[in-house]
């Protein structure tokens, strides 16, 4: 009998321990889903953390490129800067240089226009509009701040170059040949490089020459006539050259006579 009672006992209280382990058990459960959960929840938190590292990392190393970059690209533009600090260095003492050469060439261009308008003035009387006109074209040059010095000493010794090619031409044109207390005529002018200038009238019955000891025009007696007439057609070009009988006189003959 007692044996009995202890079995039961024994029965009665597993039966009455079995919901007190059932709630324990999913306490238990419960506790291990939210550690799961919670668990869970770290591990994204980490991996977002992982991202975000690689992402800031990735973001440091494009930084440091971009650094390198533009240390390398301070550098040439150093090396760019201090290229062309030289390079103005360099234009300024052309600059200077220019300067110096105006202050030297300006004076001397402005003597040679001044000689050119002397020898003009004292050459033979040919062409006087013409040369005047180039004459004045460069006294109105010089003082010009709109063209170049290199202009103007190219456009003074164009000038001299035309005059230098007059003492070695023959050439012939219709003119008006001043005379003193009346009208001008016209006439045919022929210029033997600068050695001689001679006039014909229009209609051959008059012929001269122009002393530069008197500094005027004097006739030539009828027979420079013809000659005069075939050297003015050859000048034109409207004959084949030939030899020419020219009257010529010098200072030295018009000083013995």
């Amino acid at each position: 009998m007692p044996l009995v009672s202890t079995r039961w006992l024994a029965v009665t209280l597993v039966l009455a321990s079995t919901p007190l382990m059932a709630t324990s058990l999913d306490a238990a459960l419960d506790e291990s889903q939210r550690l799961a959960a919670d668990a869970k929840a770290s591990q994204a938190r980490i991996e977002q953390l992982d991202d975000a590292s690689r992402e800031m990392l990735g973001e440091y190393r494009a930084a440091l490129q971009q650094a390198e970059a533009l240390q390398g690209y301070n550098l040439q533009l150093q090396e760019l800067v201090a290229a062309q600090r030289k390079e103005l260095a360099g234009y300024q003492e052309q600059l200077d240089g220019i300067e110096r050469t105006q202050e030297a060439v300006t004076p001397q261009m402005r003597r040679m226009v001044e000689v050119l308008g002397e020898f003009i003035a004292a050459d033979l009387p040919f062409l006087p509009d013409e040369r005047s006109d180039r004459l004045a074209q460069l006294q109105d040059l010089l003082p010009r701040a709109d063209v170049s010095l290199a202009e103007k000493y190219r456009r003074i010794l164009e000038a001299y170059q035309v005059e230098s090619d007059y003492g070695r031409t023959l050439e012939a044109w219709r003119g008006e040949l001043p005379v003193e207390g009346a009208a001008s005529r016209s006439v045919e002018f022929l210029r033997l490089g600068r050695v001689m200038l001679y006039f014909q009238t229009l209609d051959g019955h008059e012929s001269g020459w122009w002393n530069p000891q008197s500094r005027s025009w004097e006739t030539l007696d009828g027979s420079a006539r013809r000659p005069l007439r075939q050297a003015i057609a050859i000048a034109r070009q409207e004959q084949a050259p030939a030899l020419l009988d020219l009257p010529l006189k010098t200072l030295a003959q018009e000083a013995a006579q």
